[in-house]
């Protein structure tokens, strides 16, 4: 009897014990504004702030095979027609597969498109998270 009140005043003591601890975050001040900023994009639909730009729209697949040099190859004939454009490479096993340009509407790649017909084969249009298209600043504004 004594050994069993003796266990319940060890564990009830050790059990304050454990709740008079403190404990202190120490956190780095930019995960605060990567949290709002990311809070920021999903409010707006997906549009980077004070930006205006879309966070998806299109690109247009022009080549998909296993020969990672044939892959280049189209790259590098793709850019000499579209100097203005971006490429991209992307290697999901077995395949390669080669996309340009980023374009905020379906018919903005649909015209390019119809520009590649007959040069490459086979055409698609992709629709996935686009990066931000090149402004021409030689271009004047209306």
């Amino acid at each position: 009897m004594i050994a069993g009140l003796l266990l319940l005043f060890i564990t009830s003591s050790i059990a304050q014990a454990q709740t008079r601890g403190k404990l202190e975050i120490i956190k780095d001040s930019r995960i605060d504004t990567l949290i709002a900023r990311r809070s920021a994009i999903g409010k707006n639909g997906g549009k980077v702030p004070g930006s205006g730009i879309s966070a998806y729209g299109y690109r247009v697949q022009f080549f998909s095979g296993a020969n990672r040099k044939d892959a280049f190859n189209a790259q590098n004939r793709f850019q000499r027609m579209h100097p203005e454009l971006r490429t991209y490479i992307s290697y999901k096993e077995p395949n390669f597969k080669v996309k340009g340009g980023d374009f905020r509407t379906r018919l903005e790649a649909t015209k390019l498109v119809e520009e590649l017909k007959g040069m490459f084969s086979p055409l698609f249009i992709i629709s996935e998270r686009i990066n931000a298209p090149k402004l021409d600043i030689n271009t004047p504004t209306p």
